[in-house]
């Protein structure tokens, strides 16, 4: 497949990188030494807006004023986040009144590629984040008619995965620094027009800030103690401190003595962070699609029991068979 050149504005620690393409259908070259399609990925799947906005967009939506009656969103923050996923190429600006300068948002294949993620986000925050699970709309399954949770499967061989049957890391384009956005945070969910609609709270804590979404990452890569994070991802000790703190609070991680010494505590994946790998995985598959390193990938993984790359795939777990985005049915909560 071709891939298409990029141009890429100045980065600096509090200015967040922007990638303007053309919205064709085909991935994004990158240049030597940029932000790879990890970081670029975080960046936009980071913000609370940016996914509600696409949740709308996957169910029909595609002009300005159909989003500013759907959602709590300020004028300038609607404009902003439309003309970032239209530079990202995940929405085309289409005129649709002739002489009218009227324009549509109309989804790429690029966007519409974007829906196991989104799908990930909803089953995860269904799951573990109850308090609000009844503002969540209830997914189905138009192949059975039922309602299904996504299975994380390997597209190889069809098995059911858990992140530990999954190995691997960085690859040519794959370093700390490359991976995480541009911005030295991300915005939080909050209240308000401006401040976050608060669909996807506990999400929006561990991929909406750079460090938040380093460390989590760094945790599915095997590190568990606070010196590991400190040197490994560049962090100040204090970020480390407090991004360590809010994880145990959330119940992601859980704090243990450490192997070598009792009082060196070490910091573990609870189930619940074992269960945000779909998020991660189906986010990471995207950008890799989407956007292509000059030195190739940001991260390589493989299979344990097939032994084959691995590429995630979600099954509906009431019959077994592999999800297409087209055959899931959102249904407003029971």
């Amino acid at each position: 497949m071709d891939v298409m050149d990029v141009e890429v504005a100045g980065r600096s620690p509090s200015q967040e990188t922007r990638v303007l393409v053309h919205p064709v259908d085909r991935p994004t070259r990158l240049p030597p030494g940029h932000t790879n399609a990890v970081g670029l990925t975080l960046g936009l799947i980071g913000d609370e807006w940016n996914l509600l906005i696409l949740r709308h967009a996957l169910l029909g939506v595609r002009r300005y004023g159909e989003w500013r009656q759907e959602l709590p969103i300020s004028h300038a923050v609607l404009t902003r986040r439309l003309a970032f996923l239209t530079e990202m190429g995940v929405f085309e600006r289409v005129e649709y009144r002739s002489g009218a300068k009227r324009f549509e948002y109309r989804l790429t294949k690029r966007g519409r590629d974007l829906w196991p993620t989104l799908l990930s986000v909803w089953a995860w925050e269904s799951r573990w984040v109850p308090e609000h699970r009844e503002s969540l709309p209830r997914m189905v399954h138009r192949s059975c008619g039922r309602e299904f949770l996504p299975i994380p499967t390997c597209a190889a061989c069809s098995r059911s995965v858990r992140p530990r049957d999954v190995v691997g890391g960085f690859g040519p384009s794959g370093t700390w620094e490359r991976s995480v956005p541009a911005a030295t945070t991300r915005r939080r969910s909050g209240s308000g027009a401006d401040g976050g609609a608060g669909m996807f709270p506990e999400t929006m804590a561990l991929v909406g800030n750079r460090w938040s979404a380093a460390i989590l990452g760094a945790a599915f890569q095997g590190l568990h103690r606070f010196r590991d994070f400190e040197q490994r991802l560049g962090a100040p000790p204090t970020i480390v401190a407090d991004r360590l703190r809010v994880f145990c609070e959330l119940g992601v991680f859980e704090q243990m003595p450490g192997a070598d010494r009792p009082d060196w505590l070490s910091y573990h994946l609870t189930e619940k962070g074992r269960a945000f790998f779909p998020v991660t995985m189906t986010g990471i598959t995207w950008g890799q699609r989407w956007f292509r390193a000059a030195e190739g990938p940001a991260l390589v993984y493989t299979h344990r029991a097939c032994g084959r790359d691995f590429q995630i795939q979600l099954t509906c777990d009431a019959c077994t068979t592999p999800l297409r985005g087209h055959e899931i049915v959102a249904r407003p909560p029971a």
